[in-house]
């Protein structure tokens, strides 16, 4: 049967307090609702509108990677109305809708695939989620009648009998696409506060005699975001969620409680993490690595048995059984070979390091094609930019380059070539040659005495 999904995302969401649409806070590095619609794909539901309104261009913008359609809710009248927003995206279809709030990132896939189960199994016309609240204060209520739902009455209009009532309304509908487009149809906004509700849609079905099911969830997966302190909240959860995954899976976190890792980092068994660590992005860390305190990676691949302390990788390759670190930093479009050793105050810039070079200290490497089993002294540079060009440096196989060495770019040190210390190089170095750029030494005597800078 056909299946698709509506996600609200149109409210600006004003005790959030941001310039940034609510539904584009990230938590644990991604987007809200983009964590909605990835766990939407994870339970095989391809066709997704998401439903914008205030920011809508930087919300397409954020989302445009996924593949979702979209529907404009210019002016924000109520949950009802954001959904008659999009009739166009579900008129002349057949099936089941699922609605979803952009705000709230903890939906599970599991609950999603069962929500669909328990709608279609049971031929509801609706099914929606619930939880189960010691204080369900604040809360709509779901009046049942044995395992079928009634009505969901509000908290401010329920009477003494209805506030009893735990069991409260999470805000995750599945309709039949049809009786729903009927329903829509029939909402009214004749309320205190001038909005239509999609809550009316499910009075309106039992009206009609129509069969109304509900699913009851952990309240937790129904938390939505309408303040900064309930964003650290959900990002809390998620982060435990994530940290415990890693550690089913055969990693290492010395302290979950401060170790920071993205919703979509993959990291291998037998990786030892120490706390601190910042993984971000769509990273791969191999397997038995050991990543110390306080690194950032972003966006970077580590193969296996890679050692990392105190640095920063972005958007880059390192290669097996290299070091990193401490302190160094390696920039966008970088690719590490395998037994390189980055050491402490490095910095490799759009770069390629050949396997088994070591680049150990306090050097700079920036829009190079560095061969292997090179070596670099302390304090090289390549000087890549001449003011208007970036320039490139190739420096070739088993190459030495001696401590404070300026390669000015563009230039080339061929295979086996040596580079004195002190050396500033602005010419090509040819295979097997020894380059000397260096003014001769002249010691004048007397000099400090004739200064008056000698001390007695």
């Amino acid at each position: 049967m056909y299946k698709c999904a509506l996600i609200l995302a149109a409210g600006q969401g004003t005790r959030i307090k941001s310039d940034l649409p609510k539904v584009l806070h990230k938590a644990c590095g991604k987007e809200m609702v983009n964590h909605v619609i990835d766990t939407l794909r994870k339970a095989d539901i391809a066709d997704i509108n998401v439903i914008i309104g205030k920011g809508s261009e930087l919300v397409k913008e954020k989302t445009s990677s996924r593949e979702v359609s979209y529907s404009l809710q210019a002016e924000q009248l109520g949950t009802g109305h954001a959904v008659k927003c999009a009739i166009d995206f579900l008129k002349d279809k057949k099936g089941t809708v699922a609605i979803f709030c952009g705000d709230a990132p903890l939906i599970k896939e599991e609950t999603v695939v069962s929500l669909f189960e328990e709608h279609n199994s049971n031929n509801n016309t609706a099914t929606l989620l619930t939880s189960i609240l010691d204080d369900a204060t604040g809360y709509g209520r779901i009046i049942r009648d044995g395992n079928e739902v009634l009505k969901i009455v509000e908290h401010k209009d329920c009477n003494e009998e209805e506030l009893k009532v735990t069991e409260m309304n999470a805000g995750v509908y599945c309709f039949d696409i049809e009786k729903l487009l009927e329903a829509l149809n029939k909402l009214s906004n004749n309320n205190s506060q001038g909005e239509y509700y999609l809550t009316d849609v499910i009075g309106i079905l039992k009206s009609e005699g129509e069969k109304v099911g509900a699913v009851v969830i952990d309240f937790e997966e129904t938390l939505g975001v309408n303040s900064r302190a309930q964003l650290a909240q959900v990002e809390s959860i998620l982060r435990k969620r994530i940290n415990a995954k890693h550690m089913d899976n055969g990693v290492t976190l010395i302290d979950p409680n401060n170790t920071y890792i993205g919703a979509d980092v993959i990291i291998g068994k037998d990786t030892i993490i120490y706390p601190g660590n910042v993984l971000e992005g769509n990273t791969v860390i191999g397997e038995r690595c050991m990543l110390y305190p306080n690194s950032r990676i972003n966006n970077s691949t580590i193969e296996n048995d890679v050692e990392i302390q105190s640095s920063v990788i972005l958007d880059s390759k390192v290669g097996e059984k290299t070091t990193v670190g401490p302190f160094a930093y390696i920039r966008p479009d970088s690719v590490i070979g395998s037994h390189v050793r980055i050491g402490d105050f490095v910095e490799i810039k759009k770069s390629v390091i050949g396997n088994n070079t070591k680049v150990s200290h306090l050097t700079y490497v920036g829009d190079a094609e560095v061969g292997e089993n090179c070596n670099f002294g302390c304090g090289t540079v390549t000087v890549n930019y001449d003011g208007k060009n970036k320039n490139k440096t190739i420096i070739g196989n088993n190459s030495f380059i001696g401590c404070n060495t300026n390669l000015i770019s563009p230039v080339k040190v061929e295979d086996n070539a040596y580079i004195a210390a002190g050396s500033t190089i602005t010419d090509d170095v040819k295979s097997g040659e020894l380059a000397v750029a260096r003014a001769k030494q002249r010691n004048i005597a007397g000099w400090v005495d004739k200064r008056g800078l000698l001390k007695k």
